[in-house]
C-alpha cells in the first residue's frame, strides 16, 4: 500500500489464526478499523452487526478493479452495499514434489495411503470439505447435511492417520517440502512461488474435481475509532496497481486491480499461471461458498473429534 505508508507511515496490525478467532476478537470489543476477510466469512461478522458498508464513491482506484469483482454477489449485502473490498485472490489446492509423488491430479492426493506421514493439511474444518471434495460433492462440501457429514467421516479420520501434521502457518509445509519430510499438502498459490524460487522441483495441482478459488479483500469494523478519511485512503491505497504489482509478483497472488497485471513483470505472470485475461481463473474453479452457521459448526466440532482421537 505505497500510498498511504509514503503518506502515514506503517499502521497497527494486529493478526488472527482464523477468521473466527477475528470475529470472535471483534464481537468481544477488540479495537479494529479495519479487518481482512475473505468472501465466504464476511456474512458471518455482517450478520452480528459488526461491519459497516463501502463507500466505493470515496476510492479512486474502484474503477480499474475488474468488473467481475466490482459486481460479484459475494462482495455484497442483501441491499447491494459492498461489504467486503475485493482485493487479493487465488487458488487453493494441493503442492507437491513432482519428483517424489505419483499419481493423478485430485483432491484424493490427501488421502493416499503409499505416502503415510508424507502429507500434510490445513489445520481447520477446511480438512473436512476437502474431504467432501474427494468425495465428489462438488459444491454441495461446502454445506454438506448430517447424512453427508456422517458419509464422509471416514476420510477425515483417514488422513488424520496419514498426514505428518496439520499446518497452521504456510511456513511450515514450505520448509517440509523442501526437505522432502512431505510429498504433498494443501496451500495456497505463493507456497508454490516460494518453493520454486527456491529451485525446489514443485507443482501446483489442478484436481480433477475442481481447483478451489480464493476471494478476499478488506471491510470496515462498525465502531472503530479511526479517522474515516484516513481509513479510506488505506482501503484505496490496497486497490492501487503497484500494491497488486508486489501481491503478484512477491505472492504469486491475483490483484483485484486490473493495471496490476499491466505493470507487473509479464515473463512472471505467465509463469505464474494466469491467463491472457487474469479473471478467467476465478471463472473456472470452484470459488468458496459461505458456510451455514450450523453446518459450519458441525464440520469444527467433527474435525476436533477426529483430531483428540489420534
Amino acid at each position: 500500500y505505497p500510498p498511504y505508508f509514503a503518506a502515514h507511515g506503517e499502521p497497527e496490525f494486529a493478526f488472527f489464526a482464523s477468521e473466527q478467532e477475528m470475529a470472535t476478537k471483534i464481537r468481544n470489543g477488540f479495537p479494529a478499523d479495519i479487518t481482512h476477510p475473505c468472501a465466504e466469512s464476511w456474512g458471518r461478522m455482517d450478520d452480528g452487526g459488526l461491519l459497516k458498508p463501502i463507500d466505493t464513491a470515496r476510492l479512486s482506484n474502484w474503477g480499474d478493479v475488474f468488473a467481475g469483482l466490482r459486481d460479484i454477489d459475494s462482495i455484497r449485502n442483501a441491499n447491494g452495499d459492498v461489504m467486503m473490498l475485493p482485493v487479493d485472490w487465488g487458488n487453493s489446492s494441493i503442492v507437491y514434489r513432482t519428483d517424489l509423488y505419483e499419481g493423478e491430479e485430485s483432491w484424493c492426493m490427501l488421502f493416499d495411503e503409499k505416502y503415510e506421514g508424507r502429507l500434510a493439511s490445513f489445520d481447520s474444518e477446511s480438512s473436512v470439505m476437502i474431504a467432501g471434495l474427494c468425495h465428489g460433492y462438488g459444491k454441495e462440501a461446502f454445506n454438506m447435511t448430517d447424512e453427508m457429514l456422517a458419509e464422509i467421516r471416514p476420510l477425515v479420520e483417514k488422513q488424520a492417520g496419514l498426514v505428518r501434521f496439520y499446518w497452521n502457518d504456510q511456513t511450515e509445509i514450505e520448509t517440509a517440502l523442501a526437505s522432502g519430510e512431505i510429498v504433498a499438502a494443501y496451500a495456497w498459490n505463493s507456497a508454490v512461488k516460494s518453493l520454486k524460487d527456491q529451485g525446489i522441483p514443485v507443482a501446483y495441482a489442478v484436481p480433477k474435481e475442481g481447483i478451489l478459488n480464493w476471494l478476499c479483500g478488506l471491510s470496515i469494523v462498525q465502531g472503530g475509532s479511526g479517522d474515516d478519511d484516513l481509513i479510506y485512503e488505506f482501503l484505496d491505497a490496497w486497490l492501487d496497481p503497484m500494491a497488486g504489482k508486489f501481491l503478484i509478483e512477491d505472492y504469486g497472488y491475483g490483484h483485484s486491480n486490473s493495471v496490476s497485471f499491466e505493470v507487473s513483470d509479464p515473463e512472471l505472470v505467465a509463469a505464474l499461471g494466469f491467463p491472457s485475461d487474469p479473471i478467467e481463473m476465478l471463472d473456472n474453479g470452484i470459488a468458496f461458498q459461505p458456510y451455514d452457521p450450523q453446518v459450519l459448526q458441525n464440520m469444527v466440532n467433527m474435525f476436533d473429534e477426529v483430531k483428540m482421537g489420534l
